[in-house]
Parts: structure tokens; sequence; C-alpha cells
């Protein structure tokens, strides 16, 4: 069975082209997209894409996401702010499905500077067609973003804080 996706996919300057192709493929693949932008090449601030797309996976308007930049880093930190969004960086098809595997990712960052044309239909077609193993790695996952997993956001910081969390412990 294959399962279809509303997608939203977003870009910094250095993204642009291999946005294009991410949105073709997926079109072609029969998932519902949305631009968020760029749509040209003139300078412009990564963490706005992000943001964007990631509150869209955090409101429950999409499903998954996919943002580009020329490393992926500053991508996947701004989008790994939003509660409810497991945001991976990923360069190679086995990372992205491991991403969806263990990590339950529901944003796929991607690289230009290393992730091109002709290598992303690989990495998209893992990332998307793998399924969440849950079992050990769910426990890890909520551990990990406190959110959830294969579920839509909530309030979690108040609610699931260890009271001892974040305070030094001596040991002897």
């Amino acid at each position: 069975m294959n399962t279809t996706y509303k997608i939203a996919i977003g870009a910094d300057h250095a993204g642009v082209d291999l946005k294009e192709t991410v949105a073709e493929l997926l079109k072609a693949w029969g998932h519902e997209v949305t631009d968020m932008g760029t749509m040209t090449k003139n300078s412009c601030d990564y963490s706005d894409y992000a943001n964007a797309v990631a509150s869209s996976i955090a409101d429950g308007t999409n499903d998954r996401g996919i943002l580009i930049c020329r490393s992926g880093i500053g991508m996947s930190i701004a989008a790994n702010r939003w509660v409810g969004v497991r945001a991976a960086l990923c360069r190679t098809a086995p990372a992205a499905a491991l991403s969806r595997q263990h990590n339950d990712s529901n944003l796929l960052c991607l690289a230009s500077a290393y992730v091109d044309n002709e290598s992303v239909e690989d990495v998209l077609d893992a990332w998307l067609h793998a399924d969440f193993e849950g079992g050990r790695h769910e426990r890890r996952v909520v551990k990990s973003s406190g959110s959830p997993c294969n579920g839509r956001t909530r309030n979690w910081r108040a609610s699931s804080r260890r009271k001892d969390a974040g305070k030094a412990t001596t040991l002897s």
C-alpha cells in the first residue's frame, strides 16, 4: 500500500534548486506538496523557512516536512525547536530510513552541498517508505523530544519533566 502525505517544503537561497527537484518528485509520487519558499536565489534567512515548515507540522496542517539549505544544520536546529517536530539531517538513504525507523522523524533536512539532484530520489524514497519501529525506540524518542511518537503535539514541558531533571548531582 502506498501512503501519501501532506508535505511542506522550504529552503533558503542555497537550497532552491534542490527544492524544485524534491517538489517535482513528491508530486509525481502523489503527495500533496505545500511550498513555503523561498522562490529565489536572493540571500535570505533559513530560519524563516524552517519555522514556517516546522510550525505547519506542529499544528497538524502537514504530516511531514522537508527543509533544504547548504549544510542542513541551521534548518535542523531551527526546526527542532518546535514541540512535536523531530527533524533529522540526512545525507544518505540509509540514514534517512534509520531516522524514521529509530527516531520517528517527521521532518527531513537536506544539505544541498552534499545531496544532489541525482541522489535525492533515493534519500526521499527511503525516508517516505520507512516505518517507525516503536518498542525501545519509542521510549527513547519520548525521552529525547518529550512528544509522543506518531502523534500530534502536547504541552509536555510542565507535565513530563522530572523534578530533579537539570539539577547538579555530586557523584562519589
